[in-house]
C-alpha cells in the first residue's frame, strides 16, 4: 500500500544511490578517457544498447549517468564533468545553453516520444482518454504516479495534458510525484500507485505495467529529446559519439525501444 512516508523513503534512497553512482562513475570514466554522458532516465534502455553498439563499432567506451533532466542540468551547471547532455525536453537544454554551458551549434533535436497512462499489469482498469474523463474515479483512494510536474519533463507533459483535458483539478491533490519518470514507473509496477503517467518507451520496458490509454499528441507540447556537447568538454570522442547517436544503427536501436527519430540520419 502506498504511504507518504514510504514514498519519501523510496525517493531519498534513490537520490542517495544516484549521487554515489554519479561520483564513482565520473571519476573512473575520466581516468579512462571515456565519453561521459548525462542523459534523461527514460533513455536508459535505448542508450545502453547504443553504447554497446558504439563500443563494438569504435572500440571506445561511454559512461552514461541517468537521472531526471533538471537534476543533470543543475549538476552540469555546478561543474560536473560531463561531455554530452541528452535532455527529455527542450527547456533544460535551453537552460544550459542560456548559461553558455552547451557548445554553441552542437545541440540537435534527436528523438520524439509519447506519454501514456499505465496501471499494474494485473489491473482491470480501463479508461478512454477524452475531455473530462474520470481519472479520479480510476485512482480511487490511490495516487497518480508522475514525475515532478514543476521540473521533470514527463511530469510537465503529463500536467499539460491533464489541464488540456479538464482533468487536472480533480487529481492534483492525488499525485505521487517522483524524482524522475523511471521512479514513477516503479511505483506503478510495484502496486504502490494504481496508475501513472510515463513515456510510452518506459512502459514498453517494464513488464510489471500495462498501457491502458495513450494521450493524444495535441494535448501537450511536442516531446523532443535534444542532445548537445557541453561547453567545457575536451574529449575528442564526444562529437563522434553525438554523431553516432544520429546514425542508421542508432536509429534502429532507438526505434526498437519505441522512440521516434527526429534528427536526419547522419552519413558515415
Amino acid at each position: 500500500m502506498f504511504t507518504r512516508r514510504g514514498f519519501g523513503l523510496r525517493l531519498a534512497a534513490m537520490a542517495g544511490g544516484l549521487a554515489v553512482a554519479l561520483s564513482f562513475g565520473l571519476s573512473s570514466a575520466r581516468a579512462d578517457g571515456e565519453v561521459v554522458v548525462f542523459a534523461a532516465a527514460s533513455l536508459k534502455n535505448a542508450l545502453d544498447a547504443v553504447g554497446a553498439a558504439w563500443k563494438a563499432d569504435s572500440g571506445k567506451a561511454v559512461t552514461v549517468s541517468y537521472a531526471a533532466s533538471p537534476a543533470l542540468a543543475r549538476q552540469i551547471e555546478d561543474g560536473a564533468p560531463a561531455d554530452v547532455f541528452v535532455s527529455a525536453d527542450l527547456d533544460w537544454m535551453k537552460y544550459l545553453a542560456d548559461r553558455q554551458l552547451i557548445k554553441q551549434g552542437s545541440d540537435v533535436k534527436l528523438l520524439g516520444n509519447r506519454i501514456v497512462l499505465i496501471a499494474p499489469k494485473d489491473s482491470a482498469a480501463a479508461v478512454e482518454i477524452a475531455p473530462n474523463f474520470d481519472l479520479a474515479k480510476l485512482l480511487g483512494d490511490g495516487r497518480l504516479a508522475i514525475g515532478d510536474v514543476k521540473a521533470v519533463p514527463a511530469g510537465k507533459y503529463g500536467k499539460a495534458a491533464l489541464e488540456k483535458l479538464g482533468v487536472w483539478s480533480s487529481v492534483e491533490g492525488k499525485l505521487a510525484q517522483a524524482e524522475n519518470v523511471r521512479a514513477a514507473l516503479k511505483l506503478v509496477a510495484t502496486g504502490e500507485a494504481p496508475a501513472g503517467i510515463v513515456y510510452q518507451t518506459d512502459a514498453a520496458a517494464e513488464p510489471g505495467v500495462k498501457i491502458i490509454a495513450t494521450f493524444p499528441e495535441e494535448t501537450h507540447p511536442p516531446i523532443v529529446y535534444p542532445v548537445g556537447l557541453t561547453a567545457d568538454t575536451k574529449n575528442p570522442d564526444a562529437a563522434a559519439y553525438v554523431k553516432y547517436l544520429q546514425s542508421a544503427k542508432a536509429k534502429e536501436l532507438f526505434e526498437a525501444q519505441g522512440f521516434i527519430m527526429i534528427a536526419p540520419v547522419a552519413s558515415n
